[in-house]
């Protein structure tokens, strides 16, 4: 006859086998290559030097490591730092940091945000997909606005477009 902390143990166990297999598969996730990663940071300082901006373009790969970062002659020496964290920002939230300083301003909940670590909600990352799935993000910092530094990103991606597939 089964205890009651018997009855326990067993049904702990039987919750346990039925939940190892699916921890047990291999997870496949596609991410952005080295060599892509520099094409697309050179396509936004391109970009955004076409505009007569200086800026630094940052591209990090899905989980938020940097892959690849340029800085343009004569950008500001805090511009590394910013496309880095933009690029860690959109990364991570999976978001455009635009779309997240909106998202800021209409909900007071999310205002604290900008308080995680390598956060920065400032207009200037976008996620990059192949597909539905994030294989990365870029930042871009330094032009006079979040909207100009996005442009640039949005042209760098639009330029690799059929790689992304």
């Amino acid at each position: 006859m089964l205890t009651r902390l018997g009855l326990l143990s067993a049904a702990a166990v039987a919750g346990l086998l039925t939940f190892a297999p699916a921890q047990a598969q291999i997870l496949q996730e596609r991410n952005i290559s080295l060599a892509l990663a520099q094409e697309i940071a050179m396509g936004a300082i391109q970009a955004c030097a076409a505009k007569n901006f200086n800026v630094a373009a940052t591209v990090v790969d899905r989980s938020g490591i940097v892959r690849a970062m340029l800085r343009a002659d004569r950008a500001g020496p805090h511009t590394p730092a910013a496309s880095r964290d933009k690029a860690f920002t959109a990364a991570s939230a999976r978001n455009a940091t635009s779309a997240m300083v909106e998202a800021v301003d209409k909900n007071l909940a999310q205002k604290n945000l900008g308080q995680i670590p390598g956060f920065l909600l400032l207009g200037g990352g976008l996620p990059m997909r192949a597909g539905d799935e994030v294989i990365g993000a870029i930042g871009v910092g330094g032009a006079p606005a979040g909207a100009i530094d996005e442009d640039c990103a949005k042209t760098a991606i639009e330029k690799v477009a059929d790689k992304l597939k």
